[in-house]
């Protein structure tokens, strides 16, 4: 049955299949691949950047690749043979900004954001939020992760050509969870701390060659990042690498984490986070413990704050959420009630209300500051199994 939904669906819908919105900030965004090194110790990442207008610009696939369907199919449906059908479905999918386009140059420069994808993810599904950020004056560093929690990676080898690829991989039979993920989180800050020293080498004029983009020069960046601005922002197993992040690299000011799944952290790391965050929850994932975590981390500082967007499930914090009604939930799940581009309104306008806050930025951002308490139309403070309180 999934294979002939699949098939007439991807009949006649080539390229129709996701609407993903163009940034509502005053900045066109431009987008660009970066991998560095050769090795797995490298880094693979997707960057989305204010960028000049450029007649004739292309926009990037939202999969990049097949292998991230076959990747996707074996995560989401642990059915490797969907992979093609998902190939025809979505594999023609675009992000509206503009490939490899020129950077708009920024005197004191822009902050910057390095992003973290959720478990069986990879870098290019939250190209939503990452626009809507960079339209509002944001350099967002999406990385992809190399601790096999990613839906697939890979990296090029120092032979010409050759790839190695880095397939997801599940807790092992007979190894408790928590060690195998808690493992992953640490490899996963400590990858958001490598994307920061590499742009801490750019910003000091290194020479740093990315291996997939000759033509887009990373030297454009050199005086265009203000470092001492910088955030760290993630979903679901991101969410919770942003905050241990926070912990490894003192040069993080704020971390935002949507809908984090705390579990792979340490009850000990708790009293080491100082720095604030915002964590935007939705409403049907989140537990009564992940929730006392997070209160754990509210009641040592009072900058950190929680919130719940209502009529949300866990993927609406992804580019899943804008994906048409019957294919979202047949292959990923529930949906939720809330329109996604709200949804989206919500989740990037207190992000950007909290950045203000905490970067010291000189924006209009503080107008949505009421939704850092939990006060406007379909979000709440702290977490809806606790309304009864309110």
């Amino acid at each position: 049955t999934d294979f002939m939904f699949l098939s007439r669906l991807g009949r006649g819908n080539m390229g129709g299949m996701l609407a993903l919105p163009q940034g509502k900030g005053p900045h066109h965004v431009g987008c660009t691949d970066v991998m560095v090194g050769h090795t797995r110790q490298g880094l693979l990442l997707r960057l989305f950047y204010p960028s000049l207008l450029r007649a004739g610009a292309t926009e990037p696939l939202w999969i990049p690749r097949s292998e991230y369907c076959a990747g996707l199919a074996d995560f989401t449906l642990r059915r490797r043979w969907c992979s093609a059908l998902l190939s025809i479905t979505i594999g023609s999918c675009r992000v509206p900004v503009s490939w490899n386009g020129p950077f708009k140059p920024r005197s004191g420069g822009y902050p910057l954001i390095i992003f973290s994808h959720g478990l069986g993810a990879f870098r290019t599904l939250y190209s939503s939020v990452c626009t809507e950020l960079a339209s509002w004056g944001f350099v967002v560093a999406a990385l992809e992760h190399r601790d096999h929690s990613a839906a697939t990676t890979y990296f090029c080898t120092a032979e010409a050509g050759r790839e190695e690829w880095i397939p997801f991989q599940r807790v092992p039979q007979g190894q408790k969870e928590f060690y195998f993920r808690n493992k992953q989180v640490h490899q996963r800050a400590e990858e958001c701390v490598q994307a920061f020293r590499l742009f801490k080498d750019i910003a000091s004029g290194k020479s740093v060659l990315n291996i997939l983009a000759q033509d887009w020069d990373l030297s454009v960046l050199k005086d265009n990042i203000d470092l001492a601005k910088v955030a760290v922002m993630g979903h679901s197993f991101g969410g919770v690498t942003a905050v241990l992040a926070l912990v490894k690299e003192p040069s993080f000011r704020c971390a935002v984490a949507l809908d984090a799944w705390m579990f792979p952290l340490e009850n000990l790391l708790y009293p080491e986070v100082s720095k604030p965050v915002l964590f935007i929850n939705t409403e049907k994932f989140q537990t009564p413990e992940s929730v006392a975590k997070m209160k754990r981390l509210s009641s040592r500082n009072s900058q950190t704050k929680i919130i719940t967007v209502l009529g949300t499930v866990h993927e609406s914090q992804t580019d899943f959420a804008f994906l048409p009604g019957k294919l979202i939930s047949r292959i990923f799940g529930a949906r939720g009630t809330l329109d996604p581009n709200e949804g989206l309104a919500i989740t990037s306008r207190a992000a950007l209300a909290f950045l203000q806050r905490h970067l010291n930025l000189e924006e209009e951002f503080d107008q949505w500051d009421d939704l850092l308490e939990g006060v406007g139309d379909s979000v709440v403070p702290e977490a809806p199994f606790c309304r009864s309180n309110l």
